[in-house]
C-alpha cells in the first residue's frame, strides 16, 4: 500500500452536493488529512464549494490526474459510485466513497479487486459505528454484557426523502431505496457488533408506485415513479447463530420502534439510530432496569450538528481520518470496502430474497472491523 506516512494525506473532493458541505466542515477537525481540491458535474458547484472552504476548483480528470490528491473522497449520487471509485483507484488513488459501496455487489467486488492490485486503500461510509454510540455498544458486547446474542431488532422507519430533498427521484430507483439508501447504516453496525450476515429472508413491497415532490425546489409539486421497492421486512441469520429483524420503510408516517435492540442469554442493548454518531446507550441485565450510557461527553459524542441548532452528533470524516492512520500503520481500515462489500451483498440479498420470497444465502463474509479505542479516536483529533 503506498501513500504519504508523514504528511497529510491529500484529498480531492469529487461531488460537491449537499453531504459534501459535511464532510468538508469535519475536515479541519482531523489529523493526518488536508482538503485540497474539488470536483462536479456542474463547474459552478465545484466553483461554489471551493470558494467556502479555500480549495481548488478542477475537473473531474484534472483532479484523477493531480499528483496532490492521495485519496480521492466520492461523494456521488450511489449510480456514479462505481465509476468515480474505479476510476480514481485506477489513477493509483486511496479512495473513500459515500455510501453504497456500489449498486451492486459484483461492482463492489471490482472495487475492491481494483484496490488489492493497485495496491490502495479502499473505504466507504457509514463510519457512524466508530462513533461514540458505536464504541460503547461495541465494549459492552465484547465485554459479555448481554452474553451470548441470540435475537435483536433493526428498524429504518420514515416517510421518505420528496417532503425535504428538492430532487428526490435517485432515491427512489435502483441502488436507492430504504434498503441501500439507509440499510447501510443500520446493517453495518450490526456486522460491527454481531459478525457477519449468512442468510436472509425478506419480503418487499412499494406503497405508492408515484410519489410526490412537496419539498421547496424546481420539482415542487411534480410527481415521478417509483423504481425500487420501499417497504421492506428482513430476517438477518449471523454466522453467530444469532437472528435480527430488520425492517427499512419510507411508507411510515410515525411509529414507536426503537431503532436498534439486541437481546442475549445475559440482558439485552439498545442502540440510538446508526445514522448518527451519538446517542444514548442502554443495558439491562438479566432485566434489570435500563442503565443509560450518554455519549455527550465522548469522543464523536456532542451534538455538533445541524449546525445552527445542534441536536445530534455528526463527524463524517471520521471514516477518512482512520484510514489516513492506517495507511501509516499498514493496516485495514476499520470502514473498509471489504466491510461496505459484505454489507452490500447483504442488501442484495435482501432485495433478491424480497423478490423471490425464498430464503437466499450472502455471498461473502467479513471479520468484525476492530474496535476503535479512546486513545486511538482521541489521536485522530486535530
Amino acid at each position: 500500500m503506498h501513500g504519504k506516512s508523514k504528511a497529510k494525506l491529500g484529498i480531492g473532493v469529487i461531488g460537491c452536493g449537499n453531504i459534501s458541505m459535511t464532510y468538508l466542515r469535519n475536515a479541519a477537525l482531523f489529523t493526518g488529512v488536508e482538503l485540497r481540491a474539488c470536483a462536479d458535474l456542474s463547474a459552478e458547484m465545484a466553483a461554489l464549494r471551493a470558494g467556502e472552504y479555500g480549495l481548488r476548483a478542477l475537473s473531474v480528470d484534472a483532479l484523477l490526474a493531480d499528483p496532490e490528491i492521495d485519496l480521492v473522497l466520492n461523494l456521488t449520487v450511489p449510480s456514479a459510485h462505481f465509476d468515480i471509485s474505479f476510476s480514481a483507484l485506477s489513477a493509483g488513488k486511496h479512495v473513500f466513497t459515500e455510501k453504497p459501496l456500489a449498486t451492486s455487489a459484483s461492482d463492489g467486488r471490482r472495487l475492491v479487486a481494483e484496490a488489492k492490485v493497485r495496491g490502495v486503500l479502499l473505504g466507504s461510509a457509514p463510519d457512524t459505528f466508530l462513533g461514540a454510540a458505536g464504541r460503547r455498544a461495541r465494549r459492552l458486547m465484547d465485554e459479555g454484557a448481554i452474553g451470548r446474542a441470540v435475537t435483536g431488532t433493526a428498524f429504518m422507519m420514515g416517510r421518505g426523502m420528496e417532503h425535504w430533498h428538492p430532487n428526490p427521484q435517485f432515491y427512489y430507483q435502483p441502488g436507492g431505496g430504504p434498503v441501500f439508501d439507509m440499510g447501510p447504516y443500520y446493517v453495518t453496525m450490526l456486522v460491527n457488533l454481531l459478525g457477519p450476515v449468512v442468510r436472509v429472508m425478506a419480503m418487499a413491497t412499494r406503497g405508492q408506485d408515484e410519489r410526490l415532490v412537496t419539498a421547496e425546489g424546481p420539482y415542487k409539486n411534480t410527481s415521478f415513479r417509483v423504481g425500487t421497492p420501499t417497504n421492506i421486512l428482513s430476517l438477518l441469520e449471523f454466522r453467530s447463530g444469532a437472528t435480527v429483524t430488520f425492517g427499512a420503510s419510507w411508507d411510515v408516517f410515525k411509529h414507536s420502534n426503537h431503532p436498534i435492540e439486541l437481546h442475549g442469554t445475559e440482558g439485552s442493548l439498545r442502540l440510538p439510530d446508526p445514522d448518527t454518531f451519538g446517542g444514548t446507550v442502554s443495558l439491562s441485565a438479566h432485566g434489570d432496569d435500563w442503565k443509560h450510557f450518554e455519549s455527550e461527553g465522548e469522543f464523536y459524542g456532542a451534538r455538533n450538528w445541524p449546525y445552527t441548532a445542534p441536536d445530534r452528533a455528526n463527524y463524517r470524516m471520521l471514516g477518512v481520518a482512520d484510514l489516513a492512520r492506517a495507511l501509516s500503520e499498514g493496516r485495514r481500515p476499520r470502514a473498509s470496502g471489504e466491510l461496505a462489500l459484505h454489507v452490500l451483498e447483504i442488501m442484495e440479498a435482501i432485495l433478491a430474497s424480497g423478490e423471490s420470497r425464498n430464503s437466499v444465502a450472502v455471498a461473502g463474509s467479513v471479520d468484525q472491523p476492530p474496535l476503535l479505542g479512546e486513545d486511538e479516536a482521541a489521536s485522530l483529533l486535530g
